[in-house]
């Protein structure tokens, strides 16, 4: 999908969009400097029925754009919609370097291994062939520092990563072209009052935004207003002596969820949650080896959370290791803990992936409960479009939806606290553009459906309007 250029001095840098342009999956975007030079930031997946210009989808993986003159890539975090197809890159013929954050070089390779056996090949050779390949590739880079990027071109080229608040490792990207001109991406960014990570702060200027919509329409609840709901949304489906479910990625939104449950079980000591169950004797089960392997590399690399965080761990709390967690790693474990949460009246929560239902272990749990009304949903992430996660959440109870080929009534109860996002909604969009000294002429407003996408760029706007400011803001 060929767009507008821009620059001051002829056509370059321009931005190509390959992804992320007709909803939120599939992130990838070319920064053209030159005839052969080019910078790609992210190649994420596809999920659900989000396409890429060129054809790729959740059922097509391939590369479906020219990569000739890509000369290294940059990733603004780890989710695999933005990093999912590195395997068919490489495949394609790419073999330039991967620039991203400390803490991304430390999760990237968990998150590739996981994807590659799932996605391409279970063979320990060809797994640990791809794994030594991106290893060799990455460049791991400081937060707050330029960066030079060699390009045939010859024009200086200077990337450099901020702190986004995403998930751990996350940054948006400032792209330098020649020593004046800048075009940020966003990547993902994190909401202003998200648990463990400090916020994103606002970078000094921009000459072209490309910035997520995700919630773009949307303001989320307040933090205190978001955990006291996530504890009466507890105790009103344990009333049933069920299961609560919450299908959540392996990174970012889990560890976020654990560090609040343990608040709500601090709170709580020695308190009756029902006469049947006291707070301390409910068992929080993260049923997902890859979160399990996440959140180690969150508890080492706690000198990245935020000042609140990290004094509960000088206070001698821990916040994703607390005594009520039972994690499950092994599929005989897995088995066994889904038969017995579904046969036995033992109230318990049960955190897994994926975050949108679409496989992983949070689909044998559904299997088993969705269609018992003791059990309760409770989604906290956006879900995509065409996902079985959206099914459930948008039908709800007395619907039906598909799970791996087969039709499942929903009788457990559907709640969503949207709070829980790893993304910053409205007005920390917002707030992110507004809080530049020198705001961007251009925004391309990507990363969203249609709906959050045209109101974000509406809402943009309204606020240069307001400030008596040009922009030219569209949608890819």
């Amino acid at each position: 999908m060929d767009c507008p250029s821009i620059g001051r001095n002829g056509p370059f840098p321009y931005v190509l969009h390959h992804g992320a342009v007709s909803g939120v999956n599939g992130s990838a975007h070319e920064w053209v400097v030159g005839e052969q030079a080019s910078v790609l930031i992210d190649c994420g997946l596809f999920q659900g029925r989000d396409q890429g210009p060129g054809g790729a989808s959740a059922g097509n993986f391939a590369i479906d754009f020219d990569i000739s003159r890509i000369q290294a890539l940059v990733l603004t975090h780890v989710h695999i919609d933005h990093v999912g197809r590195l395997p068919w890159l490489f495949a394609e013929g790419f073999s330039g370097p991967i620039y991203c954050s400390g803490p991304s070089a430390k999760l990237l390779p968990i998150v590739m291994e996981d994807a590659f056996r799932l996605g391409v090949s279970r063979s320990p050779s060809d797994v640990e062939q791809f794994l030594a390949i991106l290893q060799a590739r990455l460049v791991p880079l400081p937060y707050d520092h330029w960066h030079d990027i060699e390009l045939p071109s010859g024009v200086r080229t200077e990337v450099r990563l901020q702190r986004a608040g995403h998930i751990l490792g996350s940054a948006f990207v400032e792209c330098r072209w020649q020593s004046r001109h800048i075009t940020l991406f966003s990547g993902d960014l994190g909401a202003a009052d998200a648990p463990i990570l400090p916020p994103p702060s606002s970078p000094a200027e921009a000459d072209v935004l490309v910035i997520e919509s995700t919630y773009g329409n949307r303001l989320h609840q307040g933090r205190e207003e978001r955990q006291a709901r996530l504890e009466a949304v507890l105790v009103r489906a344990l009333k049933d002596r069920g299961t609560v479910l919450i299908p959540a990625f392996s990174i970012g939104r889990t560890q976020e969820l654990l560090y609040e449950l343990e608040d709500i079980l601090h709170r709580n000591r020695q308190v009756a949650m029902h006469d049947f169950l006291d707070w301390d004797a409910l068992p929080i089960v993260l049923d997902s080896p890859l979160a399990s392997r996440f959140t180690d590399v969150y508890r080492e690399l706690a000198p990245y959370w935020e000042d609140e965080a990290r004094e509960r761990l000088v206070a001698g709390r821990r916040p994703l290791a607390f005594g009520q967690l039972l994690t499950v790693d092994s599929h005989e474990d897995h088995s066994r803990m889904v038969r017995h949460l579904a046969d036995s009246a033992r109230p318990a929560v049960v955190i897994a992936a994926s975050g949108m239902c679409a496989g992983g272990r949070i689909v044998n749990y559904l299997k088993a409960m969705l269609e018992d009304g003791r059990h309760n949903v409770l989604f906290v992430g956006y879900q995509a479009q065409g996902t079985p996660g959206w099914a459930i959440q948008s039908r709800g109870q007395g619907a039906r939806v598909e799970l791996e080929g087969s039709q499942y009534c929903i009788r457990a109860a559907v709640e969503s606290i949207s709070g829980y996002s790893a993304h910053g909604d409205q007005a920390d969009l917002l707030a992110f553009v507004e809080g530049m000294a020198r705001w961007p002429e251009e925004i391309r407003v990507v990363h969203g459906d249609d709906e959050a996408k045209q109101e974000f760029k509406r809402r943009l706007e309204s606020l240069y309007a307001r400030h008596d400011k040009s922009l030219d803001a569209f949608c890819p």
